[in-house]
């Protein structure tokens, strides 16, 4: 095979340490020099360093967690190519495996040039994505402590979420307030608290309240929550302002999300910190939706096709990408994509036909991003599928058709003769 990097570094990446090697095959044989680095910050900027004084620009690691951050950041900006992949492309073999073996496994792979790159964002977008990726982690934590809080109110034998459909409301949390605060409370109370807007009966809210009698220990409870719902609530609000100053650059491509239907401003926010403006980092729209989970795996062996289905990456793209192919498909302004949804539902299903719709909303903004262009639902189906890829398919089906008449017994010639009957019709 054809060495593409005439000098490479391979690095297996641990918690407290590092091993590099360098290869360098500018020779007929190729030497090694390998060292040994700790992951504290001076350690990385000597490895930089080392790295500079033997004239090597292309480094490879294995993206082992978050241990390999460090060692990425220490490099970048510094060295023109560091490429970080994923485990199974320098996966060494097994039984011929220790540390230094795995770092010069890692180069030789690297210097042919057949270790794929992992897609990692600028920095920019990397610290955008920390914050949005913090804000979902307090969201679920929010919705754990309101859950939380329903059922301290069950426990208590307070039924307010059976009148009120939102019981953080300003009626309900209104009369919930009385009754945590105060030991005794009237009916006048209650009703005061109530607003015009409320669809329920004040009996059926005084049936919900009356005779209840929260213990002391209860009410602490209940009150922690809430405490801490605010909290969370607080914490969400400052986040928000933060991301819409590190977004402010973006605002261009924002818009140009916002085009798509079922994308509002948070969700196109929450899809551009993960993929970033510049899609010259997937070479097309196939590689992207494969990156992000959306496309069928390829599985084939001695002519049979085994499992297909979608992978477990875009742990964090993919329900942002679902939840607007779910929007999408009920938009009745722009029934496009709910048009396709009605047609691949009948013969694949509901979950099916969301994951096949938010792949094509991805495409959509691949091409989007790449050519400036607002979304034209007119023009998706000649980028996402080309002529030839047509024909191709076309042609198959004409043969799996003609075998399948064949087997019921048709002969050529009848074949032939039925085929010139249909085509004088036309």
């Amino acid at each position: 095979m054809e060495v593409i990097y005439s000098k490479v570094c391979g690095v297996d990446v641990h918690k407290t340490f590092i091993v590099a090697v360098i290869c360098d095959s500018t020779s007929t044989t190729p030497t090694y020099i390998r060292k040994r680095f700790s992951t504290f910050n001076n350690s990385l900027i000597q490895f930089r360093n080392w790295l500079i004084e033997n004239d090597c620009q292309n480094v490879c690691m294995e993206s082992t967690g978050k241990y390999y951050i460090p060692v990425y950041n220490a490099l970048e900006g510094h060295i023109s190519n560091v490429v970080v992949a994923n485990p199974k492309w320098v996966k060494c073999i097994k039984g011929e495996k220790d540390d230094n073996k795995d770092a010069k496994w890692i180069a030789d792979l690297f210097k042919l040039g057949i270790v794929r790159s992992s897609f990692i964002p600028t920095k920019d977008f990397r610290i955008l994505r920390e914050f949005l990726r913090y804000k979902y982690k307090l969201t679920c934590m929010k919705s754990s402590e309101k859950n939380r809080y329903t059922n301290a109110l069950t426990v208590g034998n307070c039924k307010v979420d059976m009148v009120f459909s939102d019981i953080f409301g300003k009626s309900s949390q209104s009369i919930l307030n009385i009754i945590l605060n105060n030991d005794t409370f009237s009916d006048n109370d209650i009703i005061n608290c109530i607003s015009k807007k409320c669809k329920s009966s004040n009996e059926d809210i005084l049936s919900s309240v009356n005779g209840i009698d929260f213990t002391h220990e209860q009410k602490l409870r209940i009150t922690f929550v809430k405490d801490h719902i605010d909290y969370l609530d607080n914490q969400i609000d400052k986040l928000n302002e933060i991301i819409d100053i590190l977004i402010a650059p973006y605002e261009s491509y924002i818009s140009l999300l916002c085009t798509i239907p079922g994308i509002n401003r948070n969700c196109a926010i929450s899809i551009l910190s993960e993929i970033g403006t510049d899609m010259r980092q997937f070479k097309s729209h196939c590689r992207l939706t494969s990156w992000a989970g959306l496309a069928p795996g390829c599985n084939e062996s001695a002519g049979k096709k085994k499992s297909v289905k979608i992978s477990k990456a875009g742990v964090y793209l993919k329900p942002y990408l679902v939840e607007v192919a779910h929007s999408a498909v009920k938009d009745k302004i722009n029934p496009y994509y709910a048009n396709k949804y009605n047609k691949i539902v009948k013969r694949r299903g509901k979950k099916r036909s969301i994951i096949a719709i938010a792949r094509k909303i991805l495409v959509a903004i691949y091409h989007m991003f790449s050519t400036g262009e607002v979304w034209k639902p007119t023009d998706l189906a000649s980028v996402e599928t080309t002529d030839k890829d047509r024909i191709k398919y076309n042609t198959n089906n004409f043969k799996q058709s003609f075998k399948q008449l064949l087997s019921l017994g048709l002969t050529s010639e009848e074949l032939i003769n039925l085929i010139n009957q249909n085509s004088s019709i036309e």
